[in-house]
């Protein structure tokens, strides 16, 4: 894509938040998209929103599960950034209508307490950078009318963010697997589904490791104090107005995100 249809591209979707109306895939004018390309798109946005005022506090991997994959009909993970704005507190009341066509993942939540940078992040490295975890609840979003997306027009959509819900008790990594950390998947009260942290690339530590390495290729480092989501444990579910949803991971507690009535203007 020529500098002028990334710009065009980015200005659509930005119009869909600013409208609150879902837009037709950017993959129907532009086939040939490539996921350079819809990197491109998804940097446009960010650069301005933070012209805007917005802060980047840390970055999600998305589609790093079977589970995830086979949901969005993708075949590779994804990363999007995490802005100020995203941020939602444990059990407090959010706005349903700031969102257009909601879900919630539940996450192992990374808090980098050194940067970590790539190419050639390992897996020590990553352990060595986190400070501590939290169990999380990630709400994705898609601009893409009924998620009707493929791969570049779900990058090219900041990986389909919405919001995260962060736990208030952080844990350290030492004595935890996190690839056998399960997570009970609650709607108000309600089992729905059950997952473990081998579901995300066999370790949420490898999809950390995965994000550093192809960050790093851009020349972005992931910074100290930034919250990285490493990706969901289960597919993801809907989001209705009025609902609670919990997530409860072993050894590090649960988070909760109470969803209200939809304020919309």
């Amino acid at each position: 894509m020529d500098p002028g249809s990334v710009e065009k591209a980015a200005a659509a979707l930005l119009g869909a938040y600013a409208t609150r109306t879902p837009i037709p895939p950017l993959t129907t004018d532009h086939p040939d998209m490539s996921v350079a390309d819809a990197y491109a798109v998804q940097l446009a946005q960010v650069e301005s929103w933070t012209a805007a005022g917005a802060r980047i506090k840390g970055h999600k991997v998305g589609l790093t599960s079977a589970a995830m994959q086979r949901q969005m009909g993708v075949d590779q993970p994804d990363f999007g950034v995490l802005l100020d704005s995203m941020f939602f507190q444990d059990s407090a009341p959010i706005d349903t209508g700031r969102f257009l066509q909601p879900r919630i993942e539940p996450e192992i939540a990374f808090v980098l307490g050194r940067p970590l940078a790539g190419p050639g992040a390992t897996a020590a490295d990553a352990v060595a950078a986190v400070e501590y975890v939290l169990p999380a609840l990630e709400v994705i979003d898609s601009r893409v009318a009924d998620w009707r997306i493929t791969l570049p027009d779900t990058i090219a959509d900041n990986a389909s963010s919405g919001g995260v819900v962060l736990g208030t008790r952080p844990v350290r990594l030492d004595g935890l697997d996190l690839s056998l950390m399960g997570c009970l998947l609650r709607r108000d009260g309600d089992l729905i589904d059950t997952g473990a942290g081998g579901a995300v690339l066999g370790s949420p530590i490898n999809a950390l490791v995965w994000l550093a390495n192809v960050l790093g290729e851009r020349g972005v480092t992931l910074e100290a104090g930034h919250v990285v989501l490493p990706g969901s444990v289960t597919a993801a579910v809907p989001v209705t107005p009025g609902e609670t949803l919990s997530a409860t991971f072993a050894g590090i507690g649960t988070v909760t995100a109470r969803f209200g009535k939809e304020e919309r203007a």
